[in-house]
């Protein structure tokens, strides 16, 4: 087996458990920014997907670059951490 296909596997597994028990929390608690937080977890849960599809052949590149970058590629980069930046802005400004 793919060295790489084994670790993609892995990341999926416990990616999923991640965005599963954040999906867990956020029923429990509609707090701001824990929704925030679930939105930066299923959003890099997507971006292991993406990732994933790309490296089988499922999809391609996107032939539209932003400094030589994959658009789609790009945004599953920073979307993650923007959702995550928010949650903390967030909690910071409730205390």
């Amino acid at each position: 087996m793919n060295p790489q296909i084994l670790l993609f596997i892995i990341k999926l597994i416990l990616g999923g458990l991640a965005a599963f028990l954040s999906i867990l929390i956020m029923s429990k608690t509609r707090n701001p920014e824990w929704m925030m937080m679930v939105a930066g977890f299923l959003s890099s849960y997507a971006a292991l997907v993406y990732d994933l599809l790309i490296e089988l052949g499922v999809f391609a590149a996107s032939g539209l670059l932003v400094f030589g970058i994959p658009l789609p590629a790009l945004i599953f980069a920073v979307v993650p951490s923007l959702f995550f930046i928010a949650a903390f802005i967030i909690k910071l400004a409730k205390r």
